[in-house]
């Protein structure tokens, strides 16, 4: 089913199963409506004037700015997929009741950071990421100013590469107690994310 509100608005949809997957169709769909657009700006003006010299090539020419932007993000957005099969299946089961993000991809201006599943409890972000190069330290160094600046200070972060650890740390994180906070901090790293 198509949700139209996601062809402007992603953020609610940013953080759920699959949104990897299923946003690269509403990006892809979204950017060839931009494109269009600036096409059909542009030959409307074309055959009124029969030159290229009129309003409407340059509202057309304006117009492929976001076109191209939209681009670049469908673009990067090809290169992730969402966590699938019986891996995705079993942290859910790990990871019921705690506050979770799935699908995460964080950018930096040296290295893009993609993490598949990721739980806050406490001050405490715990995280999976199927790339066993992930680099833990220089995700830290990213995210902990932009999270303090966010208004969440003395946060700490650990991303798995082992799923079997990964999980043995979910069922040790059932048994710590939420301090109200994590819904807030969630929001934020939404906001960071691609």
């Amino acid at each position: 089913m198509i949700e139209w509100k996601r062809f402007f608005l992603k953020g609610e949809a940013r953080g759920k199963k699959g949104y990897l997957d299923s946003q690269k169709n509403y990006d892809s769909c979204y950017t060839i409506l931009l494109f269009a657009m600036s096409f059909s700006l542009f030959l409307a003006g074309y055959l009124q004037t029969k030159s290229k010299a009129n309003l409407l090539t340059i509202v057309a020419v304006l117009g492929f700015l976001p076109a191209s932007r939209s681009l670049v993000n469908t673009i990067l957005l090809f290169r992730y997929n969402s966590l699938k099969g019986e891996v995705l299946d079993t942290i859910e089961k790990q990871s019921q009741g705690l506050p979770q993000l799935y699908d995460c991809v964080f950018t930096s201006y040296q290295k893009n950071f993609q993490i598949d599943h990721l739980v806050v409890v406490g001050n405490g972000i715990c995280g999976y990421s199927a790339q066993p190069s992930f680099e833990e330290g220089a995700f830290r160094n990213h995210l902990l100013p932009l999270l303090s600046a966010g208004g969440h200070k003395n946060m700490t972060i650990k991303i798995f590469t082992d799923r079997k650890k990964y999980e043995e740390r979910l069922l040790g994180l059932q048994a710590l107690e939420q301090n109200g906070k994590e819904g807030e901090v969630l929001e934020t790293l939404k906001s960071l994310m691609l």
